[in-house]
């Protein structure tokens, strides 16, 4: 499959219909409570860091927060007719994986979306956790947030799995879901050290951290994913600035890594 080449502004047209559409059917099949919309910034980019232990989580975040959220997903997705109209929709921007250009895209159309004042979607675990856990975090967002100088909210989803447990097709109807925006975490302080591993490290530390603590997950101290990282190791930065709370750490025995997903076209290596 060659280069997909969709734009941002391509995506999400058709988001109001489907946020019209999907609101009411989810708010009658799950009570979805919502919590910390305070945290939510009214204006400008944001990255929005989830735990990730359902395939229905995609879905979940979007309807909670008050403006669109865009994300990109791999391009298999627009083969299928089941999705083809649907993840646009909803926000995904499709990005071919293939050739080694594949990270740099990814980065480049992250960076797009948020200068466009956009909200922007990743999972800093790199792909859904099969064992409910919350698994060590990808750099990927901190590089993110020192190179378009956006912050990062932490999410954390609750009750997720109990609609759509790994393997199951179906989602579970007349669960209770709680979406948990956690206090923007600005990383302004390191703004001129963005290519210091150590410093990628103690910021995605400090935002698993957060979600540690919005999601309830015991943490274990190991990747989800197979493999590190797609995103290009020393992306440039813009200097603007940015900022974060003291870095805290939870580390317990890892267990076996998931089998790896789309979600890694934006998981970075420490």
């Amino acid at each position: 499959m060659g280069a997909t080449t969709t734009s941002s502004d391509d995506v999400g047209r058709l988001y109001p219909v489907a946020r019209k559409v999907l609101t009411p059917i989810f708010k009658s099949l799950w009570k979805v409570e919502v919590e910390g919309l305070e945290h939510v910034p009214a204006s400008g980019g944001a990255i929005f860091c989830p735990n990730h232990t359902a395939a229905i989580d995609s879905f979940f975040l979007p309807l909670a927060l008050p403006r669109q959220i865009k994300f990109v997903g791999k391009a298999e997705y627009m083969d299928s007719w089941k999705t083809r109209h649907l993840f646009p929709a909803l926000g995904m921007i499709p990005i071919d994986r293939g050739g080694g250009s594949a990270a740099q895209r990814a980065l480049d159309t992250a960076a797009r979306v948020l200068e466009e004042g956009c909200y922007f979607g990743i999972y800093p675990e790199g792909t859904r956790s099969r064992n409910g856990k919350l698994h060590r975090g990808h750099t990927g967002p901190a590089r993110l947030a020192l190179r378009t100088g956006c912050p990062i909210v932490p999410v954390g989803l609750v009750g997720t799995r109990d609609v759509q447990p790994p393997e199951v097709k179906l989602p579970r109807p007349f669960k209770r879901v709680t979406v948990r925006f956690g206090r923007p975490i600005d990383v302004g302080r390191y703004a001129d050290r963005a290519e210091d591993r150590m410093i990628l490290r103690q910021i995605i530390d400090e935002v698993m951290y957060e979600i540690r603590e919005l999601s309830g997950q015991e943490y274990v101290d190991e990747y989800a994913t197979k493999k590190p990282e797609s995103f290009p190791s020393a992306p440039s930065t813009s200097g603007m600035p940015l900022g974060v709370a003291d870095g805290h750490r939870a580390a317990t025995n890892g267990e076996r890594a998931a089998r790896r997903s789309s979600a890694e076209v934006l998981a970075p290596r420490t």
